[in-house]
């Protein structure tokens, strides 16, 4: 049983967010894609709706076991170590997030905030912190990082919530929350959000939100122009999707940006990027000082 017959299909370019787009320098793409292609396939083993939870972990053992280098059977595998091997980079990144996807196969409730964020921990941040290791960044936007990955994962959760649990009995909402609101994980399955259970994903939207805000710095943090504006992009991509989310029902209304929408939520972004940066260029040239 190979890993390869499990793939969805789904690439780069179906991604809520961006993942290497031409934002990135090429010489850097092609080790984030290796990197992306990977993880889409333990994904897409990990999210399979008819493999059992024994055949799931045995093939993202296979997988672990080709990034290695103690088997060649997967051709995502070879392709990121021989990527990470070529750039001098660790495959601890990519590991985590193996260890994110057996969490997908074997949890399938989350107690808490904290709990959810655990995993975050697994599934979301070492992304991050991956693309800043490709960039050569300094660990220091590591914290700024792991705020906006953990985001990007939440908006996901809440987004996908009916889905989750309706195909996979999956439910990253935490249980405090639903109790909280006064509703349970059944509703999660009903055709739109009663009440209680809107109260419970528009809270969590906007913890979301105070979560994203801890993100800000990393663009300004970040040495490499053309990743500061991905970054930025992603942000604004996210912001207005909690604010979609703080609003609208994931069970019976859309709730992501449109292609116009992201189109100019993007283009706004990319402008704002450039004018601080070369704010930024000017304050300090001006501080320079002349020589006599």
């Amino acid at each position: 049983m190979s890993a390869n017959n499990f793939r969805s299909g789904k690439s780069h370019r179906d991604e809520n967010f961006p993942v290497a787009s031409r934002l990135i320098h090429p010489r850097h793409r092609g080790t984030i894609l290796a990197f992306y292609n990977f993880v889409r396939t333990a994904d897409d083993i990990a999210d399979h709706s008819t493999l059992d939870a024994q055949n799931k972990l045995e093939l993202l053992d296979q997988l672990e076991q080709g990034l290695l280098g103690a088997s060649e059977a997967n051709p995502e595998a070879v392709a990121l170590r021989l990527a990470l091997s070529q750039r001098g980079l660790s495959a601890c990144h990519a590991q985590n997030l193996l260890t994110a996807f057996r969490m997908d196969v074997t949890k399938l409730r989350y107690r808490d905030w904290d709990d959810l964020l655990d995993y975050c921990s697994y599934s979301a941040m070492p992304v991050g912190r991956f693309v800043l290791d490709v960039h050569g960044e300094d660990s220091k936007t590591w914290p700024a990082s792991d705020a906006l990955c953990a985001a990007l994962q939440v908006i996901n959760h809440i987004q996908d919530c009916k889905q989750d649990y309706t195909n996979l009995d999956r439910v990253y909402i935490p249980m405090d929350a639903f109790a909280s609101a006064g509703t349970e994980v059944a509703a999660l399955g009903e055709a739109r959000a009663s009440p209680a259970l809107a109260r419970c994903l528009h809270g969590l939207a906007r913890r979301t939100h105070t979560l994203l805000r801890a993100s800000d710095p990393l663009p300004a943090m970040v040495e490499d122009f053309r990743l500061s504006l991905e970054i930025l992009v992603i942000q604004s991509l996210a912001y207005r999707l909690t604010r979609i989310l703080e609003l609208r029902d994931p069970l019976s209304e859309r709730v992501h940006v449109s292609g116009a929408g992201a189109f100019g939520v993007a283009s706004a972004a990319l402008i704002s990027g450039i004018l601080r940066r070369v704010g930024r260029r000017l304050t300090a040239g001006s501080h320079r000082p002349r020589n006599a």
